[in-house]
Formats: C-alpha cells, structure tokens, sequence
C-alpha cells in the first residue's frame, strides 16, 4: 500500500506501511478455532486519514477501500490488469479513452453507479482546494492544471475539461498526452467512484463511507480499534464470495497480532513479523504465502529542508556503508532481498544491478566519498522510523553499519504511528533521514518514478525529500508520451538512472510477501497488497 503510504506509502502506496497494532477490535468473534462463521478478522494498522478514497494512500487504509469499493480495472491474482467495472478501456491513440460500464452496480445505499459516480469523484481529487493525498495521480488528464493553479492561488473551475460522461454507462477521459499505463493507472482506488451523499458530508462519509464494492460498512470507523463491514449481497460477484463479513482489527504492534494468529484469534495477517519469520511455517502449517511483492524500502533524506542532506556524494557515501546483504539475510533471514535498483525486480523495466557500487558495501570508498562531501554537521546522522512496523530491528541495524563504517555518531529515532512521522514530513517538520518503503499503486515503472520523486509530488503527492531534477522531469513525460511500452519503459530508465546517481532516497532491500491465515481459511491470494476477495475459501 500503496505506498508501499504507497509513502502515503504504500503505499503506497502506497509508501510499504506495514503497520499494525495493539489494542486488537471487538465486533464478531470470528477467530476461535474451528469453522468460520463466514466472518474473518484481518490485521491492519491505523489508516493515516479517515476511509476517503482519493485521500488515501497507504496501505493500512487501502485496504478497507479496497473492500469497499470497485474501480474500472483491477489486479489478478498474476497482477497482471483486468477489467473490473469497466466492460472496455479503449483508445486509438494513447490520449483519448472510451470507457463503457458494465451494468447492475450500485452504491451501497442504491444509488446506481454511474460515469457521472467517476467524474465526479475525479474532479474531486484533482482539486487542490481538496487537499488529497492522491492528487498527483490525476496529472495526466486533461485540465489538471486548472484545478492546481498553485500555492497561494484559487482554482477558477471544479472540473477538468478531459472528463466527459457521455451518457450513464460511457466515460470520456482526454489526457494531456499519450500515455499507455493508463489503464494500469485506473486499478488504484484513487480512481474509484464516489456517491452523491459524499459531497454533501466528506468528512462525515470518511468515517463511514459508502462504497459500490463487495462489502459495505458496519457502524463506523472506530480509531485505533476496528472496522467492521459486512457482504454486499446486491454486489454483481456477490455469489462469487464466501466471507460474509471482515473485522479490521487495528494493531499497533505486529508482533501482536503474530501471537494472535498463531493463537487463533486472528485470521489474516499480510506481513508476517520478523519475530515470527524463523517459525511461522511450523507455526501455521500449510497457511502461509511467500511470494515476490511490488515493495521497495528506503532511508530517504529531507533535502530540500535540511542542507545537510543536499550533497549527492554524501548520500552516496551513506549509501555504501549499508551491508544489504546482512540486512536481509540476518535481520529478515532471507525475508528480504537486497536492493539494487530503484525499480522493484516484479515490474517490467527493472534491471539487476542498475544501482552498481552506489549500492554495493565498501567502507573505504564510503569514507573518501563522506570526507569529500564535507560530512554531517557534528558528524551525526538520526533515521526516524514508524514502531508500528517492525521497523526498528532492521534502522537499528543500519544505523550500526552506518555509524561503523563511516566512524560517526548515528541513532535511530522511533515515531509511534507511521501516520506520525508520514505527517511530521508533510509538515516539512523533521529534518532527520527517515525510514520509508513504496509498494506499487500499479504494476508500471512509472509509478516507481513520478509519485515519490516528481516536483509535482512535493506538494501532494509522496516527494517528501522535495527533490527536483529537471531532466527526470522531462524524461518522465516523455516516457508517458511514448508511441509503445517498450518505449516508454526506455525513457523512465533514463529517468531510473537520475537518480540511482543521485540517490534522493537509498534503496535498501525489496519485499517479499509474507502472510499467514488462521485454520478458519483454507486458501486466499492476495495483489498489491490487497486481498483478493473472490479468490478466499474459508474452512
């Protein structure tokens, strides 16, 4: 999630939050051995915001949303991009797409959902005056720019001139240039449709939404607790469905929630603690899943706001003390795999190695490169990082690395929540490093590229190193505008390369998905970090 915060990440996507937590909720008691009840619990951490589809851009509440809503594509379980809402996405040119509905979809409290439902909720996302987490996603269409004028300025117009809903069940999208991901870009729930209660009360609806998806609420959105909802019996798939109800319950450590599962008093959870990685295969025999996942974990650097940081060479040096090696293979005993490339080895366009000795353990060049730079004011270095994650094992073992091999004084800092350090870097707040991990919003380079290192992401979007570079800038959209994907996938290595030279975030290991379910379910497949609900069978 997204985010890897997919950072909003996974989120991430948003930015990876792996988040989970503590108090454990109430709702159905649907995780004592023996059969399920059709009611299961999943571990989630604290979502950021309230459960707002455009303001949403992490993991933990991403994965509500995506119970709860249906969008026009959607991932398989190869996560590879299929139709979901959409009976077609097509276009001749890349630019101008034609997107018929599928028909029998309604909003949870009957409102059919209509192209009206989508551009409606995208011209609200797109709106600066809206403040969403998600903005950034909706650059590539047709009269973005007239909704984000710019700090200081009031949009003169609440719609982009590209969306058209040219009658009830066909939408018109116009983009500002070609752009092939387009419909990979769609299977994000930023791009879901939005009723019209929404409008009348965001805030109010983002404690207890209502969805056009396979579950709907349940009460409401209990902080730092629980989310209940319930099966959508009038949802189209709906016979396709066994579970009959979900308990999120919120942990706000996941080592909780591990003793939880293996004492069967919690059905899901999708990332595994490292406390558990030695023997959660004795522990859960025959119900785990060990896959490649889209994640990419970083220490990142506030460079436009600390000067400290704004030397290439010194983030380069840091770069070379850390051992990866040890990191996955001691801390995350083979849970992990070292990072060498900005780009996650799952989507097309990565190549192994691209990141060379930046990203290779040398001490010796990492101190000429770290004396030459001018070093750290007081030779100090502090890595803030979420406790909420099973983060500290791991930016404790870096910091080590780090401190040893370049002979200054590093700590590690924990923020309780990652909502926490997620908002202290929004609010340009804390200056130190920081721990930070993207999991794909969807399966293209892109996504890897724009939403964490674009200038347009610095005020909205996942930048929060408030990098700019001005040739990843026109790289980047002259790999949207490319005539085929193998061309596009050229021009963002072109940006890829930018920055592995100047390393605006360190890559230091890519995720694997380690997740384990109760005796109450027989099989499940999870993509993007989401459940995928139609494929989960229970006992």
């Amino acid at each position: 999630m997204r985010g890897a915060k997919s950072a909003k990440w996974v989120a991430i996507a948003a930015v990876v939050a792996l988040g989970a937590t503590a108090c454990g909720g109430g709702g159905d008691d649907s995780s004592s051995s023996g059969k399920s009840n059709g009611v299961i619990s999943v571990e989630i951490g604290e979502p950021q915001n309230s459960l707002v589809p455009s303001n949403t851009y992490e993991t933990e509440g991403g994965q509500v949303i995506s119970a709860l809503f249906t969008g026009l594509t959607k991932l398989d379980a190869d996560n590879k991009v299929v139709n979901a809402m959409a009976e077609s996405v097509e276009s001749k040119d890349n630019k101008v797409w034609t997107i018929k509905l599928k028909s029998g979809y309604t909003f949870h409290n009957g409102e059919k959902v209509t192209a009206q439902s989508f551009v409606d909720a995208w011209n609200y996302g797109a709106n600066q005056t809206n403040a969403q987490q998600t903005n950034p996603l909706f650059s590539h269409i047709q009269g973005y720019s007239d909704l984000n004028p710019g700090e200081g300025k009031k949009p003169t117009t609440d719609k982009m001139s590209g969306l058209k809903a040219l009658d009830d069940n066909t939408l018109q999208v116009t983009l500002n240039g070609a752009f092939s991901a387009f419909p990979s870009q769609l299977s994000f729930t930023a791009f879901v449709p939005l009723p019209k209660a929404f409008f009348k009360d965001p805030k109010g609806f983002g404690e207890a939404p209502i969805g056009n998806g396979p579950f709907q609420m349940k009460g409401k959105f209990k902080h730092n607790e629980e989310i209940d909802v319930t099966k959508y019996d009038k949802y189209p798939d709906a016979s396709k469905i066994e579970v009959k109800g979900v308990n999120f319950k919120i942990y706000s450590n996941l080592d909780t929630a591990y003793k939880d599962l293996v004492a069967g008093n919690l059905d899901v959870q999708l990332v595994i603690p490292n406390s558990g990685l030695p023997t959660y295969h004795k522990d859960l025999p025959g119900r785990y899943i060990d896959e490649a996942d889209s994640g990419v974990g970083y220490i990142g650097f506030p460079i436009k706001y600390n000067k400290a940081f704004q030397n290439a060479d010194l983030r380069k040096a840091i770069s070379m003390s850390i051992d990866r090696e040890a990191i996955a293979s001691k801390i995350f005993l083979g849970a992990r795999t070292p990072a060498d490339d900005f780009i996650s080895p799952i989507i097309d366009g990565y190549r192994k190695g691209a990141c060379g000795d930046a990203c290779t353990l040398n001490p010796t060049k990492a101190k000429e490169l770290y004396k030459a730079s001018g070093g750290l004011p007081g030779n100090t270095l502090e890595i803030g990082y979420n406790a909420d994650g099973d983060h500290k094992a791991w930016v404790e073992a870096v910091a080590n690395q780090i401190q040893q091999n370049l002979g200054i004084k590093v700590t590690a800092k924990p923020f309780e929540q990652f909502q926490t350090i997620l908002n202290d870097l929004d609010a340009k707040k804390y200056k130190g490093a920081f721990r930070m991990g993207w999991n794909m919003d969807y399966p293209d380079m892109e996504n890897y590229l724009r939403p964490i290192f674009s200038k347009e992401a610095i005020t909205n979007g996942s930048n929060y190193a408030g990098y700019v570079n001005e040739d990843f800038e026109k790289l980047l959209v002259e790999g949207d505008q490319a005539a085929t994907h193998e061309d596009a996938v050229k021009k963002y290595q072109q940006a890829d390369d930018i920055l592995l030279k100047e390393m605006p975030y360190i890559p230091v290991y890519f995720y694997t998905l380690n997740s384990g379910f109760s005796d109450k379910v027989k099989s499940m497949k999870i993509a993007g970090h989401n459940i995928l609900w139609d494929t989960v069978k229970l006992s």
